[in-house]
Order: structure tokens, then C-alpha cells, then sequence
């Protein structure tokens, strides 16, 4: 998938991707990140990891204009930030479980930190999708909460990014150990599109044509 985006182009109950992580294991510890592009105005969801029994295991899901809902294994944390923009939008949450803590950077601000479920851990068995939010273990999508729009640069780790590693994956020097974008096993389902990568955004907001 490296130089790629997943074009979304219709509201859909069906249309997702699902990714397999390179290393499945049990996660007390995790940082993702991802590139978005929509014009939506309704709630959507991004990115959806479930486990038997934990439907919202891992969810991020957008509220627009402003709120970041993250759950962790089914607690609903919400952040709001800056009011979204028709832009290319870097976003990354982190966890962990010793102390709870859930840190959220949007374009590489971050945002006030919260706490959710100390002490837990995420199973090692895994549904992840993006585009839609599970309802069930690998299912259970809702055409009103689907995402419409392009996803790219979707990593995942095993551990905490440091505010010096958000800035290496923004542009693009630090690759997931779970799962890598550039290598990452997928599978389209319903009305998906594997695209070339027509931008790229800076931290500064300034576009470059992609390679």
C-alpha cells in the first residue's frame, strides 16, 4: 500500500477494509495512526478493533465539527478538539495500561490526556476494519456511521509513541511493528478503491505532489 489511499466514495453498510496485524498478540500497550480526507458532517467511524465479546475493543470515531471518541474495551472516552477542516487530517491515540492513560494528537497537537481502564489489556484476538464500527465481532456495520472519503498511512505499535515519534511518522519516518502501512495484509470488501496518492501534507499544511 505504500504511495496508496483507500478511496470510501459512497455511504455504505458493506464497504470496508479489513487488516491483519503482522504480530497478533495481547496489548497493554498501543499507539495508531492514520491519515483521513472526508467532507462528512454526520459521526464516522475510523477505525474499528474488536474482540470476541468487545465490539469497541479499540474504537476510533469521529463526531464532527470537534469530537475524538475513542473507546477501550467499550469505555467511550471523548476529546475535543479543533473544529475539522476539508484538509488531509493526521491522527494518532495511544494507550496504555498501567496507568490508564489515552493520549490523542491530531496533525501532531497534542490534546488534553485521559484515563481509561487501568490495569486492563486488549485481546489478542482481533477484528480490525476500517471505515465502519463493529457491532459484532467482525460485523454488525451501520450504513449511518460508515466513513466516506480516503484513508492512508494506517500504523499500529506495541508501544506508547513518544511526541518525537509522532513527528517521525507524520512524515513518514517511523513504520508500525504491529502493522505497517507499506506491508500491511488487507482485504477490501463492497465498494473500496486502492488509489495512487495525489498529496502529501506537511506539518505545516503545505501540499507536495506525492512520489
Amino acid at each position: 500500500m505504500d504511495g496508496k489511499v483507500l478511496v470510501f466514495p459512497i455511504q455504505s453498510s458493506t464497504a470496508h477494509v479489513i487488516l491483519k496485524p503482522t504480530i497478533p498478540k495481547s496489548l497493554e500497550k498501543l499507539s495508531v495512526c492514520l491519515y483521513s480526507y472526508t467532507d462528512l458532517s454526520r459521526p464516522y467511524s475510523l477505525f474499528s478493533l474488536a474482540t470476541p465479546g468487545k465490539d469497541n475493543a479499540f474504537l476510533i470515531y469521529l463526531q464532527p465539527p470537534n469530537i475524538c471518541v475513542m473507546h477501550i474495551n467499550q469505555e467511550a472516552i471523548n476529546i475535543k478538539t479543533d473544529p475539522e477542516t476539508l484538509d488531509w487530517r493526521h491522527l494518532c491515540v495511544t494507550w496504555e495500561s498501567e496507568t490508564g492513560m489515552v493520549q490523542l494528537w491530531v496533525n501532531g497537537k497534542v490534546y488534553p490526556r485521559k484515563i481509561s481502564n487501568k490495569g486492563s489489556s486488549i485481546a489478542a484476538e482481533t477484528s480490525i476494519v476500517l471505515g465502519q464500527d463493529q457491532d459484532s465481532f467482525g460485523g454488525g456495520f451501520d450504513a449511518s456511521q460508515s466513513f466516506v472519503g480516503e484513508i492512508s498511512d494506517v500504523h499500529m505499535w506495541d508501544y506508547v509513541l513518544t511526541p518525537e515519534d509522532i513527528q517521525k511518522v507524520i512524515y513518514g519516518d517511523l513504520d508500525g511493528n504491529i502493522m505497517n502501512w507499506n506491508s500491511v495484509l488487507h482485504k477490501k470488501r463492497g465498494d473500496v478503491l486502492d488509489q495512487p496518492k495525489l498529496q502529501c501534507k506537511s506539518i505545516s499544511s503545505s501540499y507536495t505532489p506525492c512520489a
